[in-house]
C-alpha cells in the first residue's frame, strides 16, 4: 500500500538528487526549529514550577504550555490555506521567522499572561511550517522515498526537541528558563538562507499558469521541463477553496479524512503530554532534574530515530500496517512506565514511548499528506495538523489536570497510552489510500 497518490500532477516528476536534498535539508531545518520551540516548554517546567516570581499551579503550567498549540490551531488552518493560494516558499519562511521572535517575547515576559500571549503568536506560524514543509518535502521527493524522505524531514521535530532538551541540561541550572527559551530566535539568523536557497514549489507555479517561471525554476535545478506537462484531468484541479473542500471531503475521502482526523487528534494528545509533563514525571518517580531532562532527551532521540526507521518499513511494507504496530508498542511502553523498575529499564521504556508516539506520528502526517492529490495536498495537512491541536491542547492539560489532583503518576501514563491505542484503532479503520483517491 503506498502512502501517496500516483493521481498527483506530477507523480512522475523525479528530481535530482542534489535537488531532493536541498529542499529536504532546509525543510528538516526548519522543522528543527520548530521542535525546539515547541519542545521548549517541556524542558522548562520543573523550573517555572519553582520559580519564586511567578508562584504557578500544575494548571496555570497546563494552560501557557496549551497557549502556543492554540495558536497552531488558527496557524494550521490559516496559513496552510494561504499556502495554496499563494506559495509555500514564502509562507516557510514567515513563518519560521514569526515564531522565532516570539521566543525573544517569550523570553522576556514580564507575565505569565505575557508569555502566553507570545506563545499563542508564535503558534501561529508553528502551525502553517509543517503544511508547507510537508508539501515541498513531498513534492521534490521520488516517489519509491516519500514516505522515509518525510520522515527524515519531520524528524527534524524531535531533533529540536531534543536539542532543547540537551541546552537545558547544560544552562538551565546555571542561566535560568528564560535564556533557554530565548536562544530559540536563533533561526532568524537563517531566514537570508532560506529565501536565497529554497525553491518554490512547482505544482504551485503550474497550478497557478505561472508556467515561464516553473520552466525558468526547472532549469535552474537540472529537472527536464518534460516532465512539468500535466495530465489533462489533473490541470483542471487548482487551488481555490471550492477545489480543496471537494477534495478533502469527497465521497471516496470523507472516511478516510475522519478517521486521519481521530488518529491525529489521540496522537497529538499523547506526544505533546508527554513532552510536556514526562521530566516532572520522572522527578516524581525520584530523579534529579538533570536525570529527569535526561529522560526527555532519550525520549525525543528515539524519536527521531524511530520515524526515520518507521519510514523505511513503511515504504516496504505499507503505511497503514506500520502505523498501527508502531502505536500498539508506544501505548505497551507508556504502560510500562507504571511498574517500578531499574533505571535501564526505564530508558529502554522511554525510548520505545517515543519510538511508538512521536516517530510514529511523522510518518502519520506523510501519510495525510500523500494521502491528498497536490492542489489541496497542503491544506489537507493544515487542517489534519489544526484538528490535532485540540489534542495538543488538551495533552498539556491532562497531565496538569492529573497532577493537580495528586493522583498516582501511572494515571498520567495510562492516559496517554489509551491515546495511542485509539491512534492505532483510528488508523486501522481508515480505508486503503489507492481506493480513495479515484
Amino acid at each position: 500500500m503506498a502512502a501517496f497518490s500516483d493521481s498527483s500532477p506530477l507523480a512522475s516528476f523525479d528530481p535530482p538528487a542534489r535537488t531532493t536534498n536541498l529542499v529536504l535539508l532546509l525543510c528538516f531545518l526548519s522543522i528543527v526549529a520548530e521542535g525546539y520551540d515547541i519542545g521548549v516548554m517541556g524542558t522548562i517546567v520543573p523550573s517555572l514550577l519553582a520559580d519564586p516570581q511567578w508562584r504557578l499551579t500544575p494548571i496555570e503550567i497546563g494552560a501557557m504550555g496549551s497557549s502556543a498549540l492554540l495558536g497552531t490551531l488558527f496557524g494550521s488552518y490559516l496559513i496552510g490555506v494561504v499556502s495554496d493560494l499563494m506559495g509555500r516558499k514564502s509562507l516557510l519562511i514567515a513563518c519560521v521567522g514569526l515564531f522565532s521572535l516570539s521566543m525573544l517575547g517569550a523570553a522576556w515576559a514580564p507575565t505569565p499572561f505575557a508569555f502566553s500571549v507570545s506563545r499563542f503568536i508564535g503558534g501561529l506560524g508553528l502551525g502553517g511550517v509543517i503544511s508547507a514543509a510537508a508539501a515541498l518535502t513531498i513534492e521534490y521527493s521520488p516517489p519509491a522515498k516519500r514516505n522515509l524522505n518525510f520522515a527524515l524531514m519531520y524528524s527534524g521535530y524531535a531533533i529540536g526537541a531534543l536539542l532543547s532538551a540537551v541546552v537545558g541540561m547544560a544552562l538551565l541550572q546555571s542561566q535560568g528558563w528564560r535564556l533557554v527559551v530565548a536562544l530559540g530566535a536563533t533561526p532568524l539568523l537563517a531566514l537570508p538562507f532560506l529565501a536565497l536557497l529554497l525553491p518554490e514549489s512547482l505544482e504551485f507555479l503550474l497550478a497557478r499558469g505561472q508556467t515561464a517561471k516553473a520552466q525558468a525554476l526547472a532549469t535552474r535545478l537540472g529537472i527536464e521541463h518534460s516532465t512539468l506537462y500535466r495530465p489533462a484531468e489533473a490541470a483542471t484541479s487548482k487551488a481555490t477553496l471550492k477545489a480543496v473542500f471537494a477534495e478533502v471531503f469527497s465521497r471516496h475521502k470523507i472516511w478516510g479524512t475522519l478517521s486521519l482526523w481521530v488518529a491525529q487528534v489521540a496522537v497529538v494528545m499523547c506526544m505533546y503530554g508527554l513532552g510536556t509533563w514526562l521530566p516532572q514525571l520522572m522527578r516524581k518517580l525520584g530523579y534529579d532534574l538533570g536525570s529527569s531532562l535526561s529522560f526527555l532527551a532519550v525520549f525525543m532521540l528515539s524519536s527521531a530515530i524511530g520515524g526515520i526507521f518507521m519510514g523505511r518499513i513503511g515504504d516496504s511494507i505499507g503505511v497503514r500496517k506500520t502505523l498501527v504496530g508502531g502505536y500498539i508498542i508506544g501505548a505497551l511502553a507508556i504502560s510500562g512506565l507504571t511498574i517500578k523498575g531499574g533505571l535501564v529499564t526505564n530508558y529502554v521504556l522511554v525510548a520505545l514511548a517515543g519510538f511508538g508516539s512521536i516517530g510514529v506520528a511523522m510518518v502519520q502526517l506523510g501519510f495525510i499528506a500523500n494521502y491528498y492529490r497536490a492542489h489541496a495536498r497542503a491544506s489537507a495537512t493544515g487542517w489534519a495538523v489544526g484538528i490535532g491541536r485540540f489534542g495538543a491542547m488538551s495533552g498539556p492539560m491532562v497531565g496538569a489536570y492529573l497532577a493537580a489532583q495528586n493522583v498516582e503518576v501511572k494515571w498520567n501514563f495510562f492516559a496517554f497510552s489509551a491515546a495511542a491505542l485509539v491512534a492505532a484503532i483510528a488508523i486501522a479503520l481508515t480505508r486503503n489510500p489507492q481506493t480513495d483517491v479515484k
